[in-house]
């Protein structure tokens, strides 16, 4: 009889889409999450009756066919997603500076090149360079394309940086600044962020981009419903302090409460630092753990929460990103004087009223380092926590430029705003359980890109990671890493084969 217990521990989306497919195999799931919602970053709150996202903003890929959309079928939450497609002639839409002109990115190719040749008429040879580009990067990642291949295939693109790329298709630099103009998608740094992660972004978006109505938390339950309906099981409010190995194999986990746990398989949504640093075994030796926990992290965010006076502000089907000088790539970078220097608006899509928003989230970046008089707290629901007025001071001081930098391109916006909610580095570290309040995790690097893919296995033979920080961020990304994680019990040709064979009828 096969050994089939499996222990997850985290309950982010690489943590539940894992446990649900191993449940859909027939093996025994247990998830241990230490925070009493589900989810990690598709976790929502509410304030005010007003629905906020944690880090679910849109989604692409889910149109008819598509990667994301077939994944989602097979774990049977396709149908049950409240969504909005955004506006295809702009479902991005970007600024800068004191430049009027408000740059489109749309979806589909041709409604992409027709948009940016409004503004770069000349520019069409560089569009088609871009998309065939973005194309061919993409068709390099097998799975991606839900289709079997090997790591060779995608071997030789890794290197190509997103900057350098842009520059060489055109010498036009406010196009190179508009193609990386939502680089806060990926908190891109110019001189690191590989093209590969740039595409299999965008790519998914340009294809198709959509608003989860009411909230992505939806995804979460939906997961977790799809987990207990298998058998399995959901123990909230209880964090795992140690994994100890026997051996070359994990015997047992530890319980916050001193309990121990045993299982056949357990697979880690933690980062790889944190799953390495409460691992016990000799197995995991030094060059391994410190390569995990040397990995360097994606900068950290700054969201503001914006409940939003009844009619006030007119509901957005599209993303709006400002840059406050024509440098795309600058935000990152920021002095502390000249903060914020970019920001993403995310417009919350409510199914009680299409026409204006009851809510919206400013994010922009912050550097951890400036939660230094405070990273010694700790703060969540479960265990309160204040962290003192200078912290509440320092919050409202940001809140407050902030908003201001947002009346540059939407004057009277602060009249709109009814009570807003901060979430800063500190926030997203201790409820998404990042060290240093990573928004994105392991930050890929083109000049190195080998050290900074992480494999889903690890030296303990029965010890597995997955979520954000293997192969790519976002909805779509930390599925897919969900779907390497669980082929390695299931098997990858078989499991690929049922997520094509379970939507064909659809497409």
């Amino acid at each position: 009889m096969r050994s089939n217990e499996v222990i997850v521990i985290g309950s982010g989306l690489g943590g539940l889409a894992t446990a649900a497919i191993l449940g859909m195999n027939g093996y025994k799931v247990r998830v241990y999450e230490k925070n009493r919602q589900i989810g990690g970053c598709l976790q929502t709150y509410s304030r005010e009756k007003v629905i906020f996202d944690s880090g679910v903003h849109y989604i692409g890929g889910l149109a008819p066919g598509e990667n994301l959309y077939k994944v989602f079928k097979y774990l049977g939450i396709l149908d049950k997603l409240k969504l909005r497609r955004m506006d295809l002639d702009g479902f991005d839409h970007i600024a800068f500076g004191d430049d009027p002109a408000v740059y489109k990115i749309a979806q589909g190719e041709q409604r992409f090149i027709n948009a940016l040749l409004e503004h770069f008429p000349g520019e069409r040879p560089a569009l088609e360079a871009y998309l065939q580009k973005v194309k061919e990067i993409c068709s390099k990642f097998p799975l991606y394309n839900l289709r079997m291949g090997d790591y060779e295939e995608k071997r030789e693109v890794l290197h190509y940086n997103t900057a350098d790329f842009l520059r060489s298709i055109t010498a036009n630099e406010r196009l190179q600044q508009v193609l990386a103009g939502n680089n806060l998608l990926y908190a891109g740094v110019a001189e690191k962020t590989p093209l590969y992660v740039h595409a299999l972004v965008l790519n998914s978006y340009m294809n198709s981009s959509w608003k989860c109505v009411d909230g992505g938390g939806q995804i979460a339950k939906w997961l977790g419903r799809r987990i207990l309906e298998n058998g399995g099981e959901i123990i909230r409010n209880t964090a795992v302090t140690a994994i100890v190995g026997e051996g070359d194999r994990v015997d047992h986990l530890v319980l916050q409460n001193g309990e121990q746990v045993k299982a056949d398989y357990f697979v880690s949504n933690l980062h790889p630092a944190q799953t390495t640093a409460i691992t016990r075994s000799d197995i995991l030796r030094g060059a391994y753990r410190t390569r995990m926990q040397s990995l360097e992290n994606s900068t950290g965010a700054f969201v503001l929460n914006v409940v939003l006076k009844p009619g006030s502000f007119p509901y957005l089907n599209y993303n709006y990103y400002y840059h406050t000088t024509g440098d795309a790539w600058a935000g990152i970078h920021y002095q502390a004087d000249a903060w914020p220097q970019t920001y993403a608006i995310y417009v919350g899509a409510s199914s009680q009223h299409p026409e204006y928003a009851d809510s919206l989230s400013v994010m922009t970046y912050m550097r951890y380092e400036e939660m230094a008089p405070w990273k010694d707290t700790f703060n969540t629901v479960l265990q309160p926590g204040a962290r003192g007025e200078d912290y509440e001071r320092f919050k409202r001081e940001k809140a407050e430029q902030l908003i201001a930098c947002v009346e540059k391109r939407f004057p009277r916006f602060r009249e709109c705003v009814q009570s807003y909610y901060v979430a800063t580095p500190l926030s997203y570290r201790d409820y998404m359980g990042t060290a240093d309040g990573s928004m994105y995790g392991v930050m890929k690097d083109s000049g190195d890109p080998l050290r900074t893919m992480v494999s889903a296995r690890t030296k303990l033979s029965n010890l597995y990671l997955t979520g954000q920080n293997l192969n790519l961020h976002g909805i779509l990304g930390v599925t897919m890493s969900s779907v390497i994680t669980a082929s390695e019990l299931v098997g990858m040709e078989s499991l690929v084969t049922a997520i094509n064979n379970v939507s064909v009828f659809d497409i």
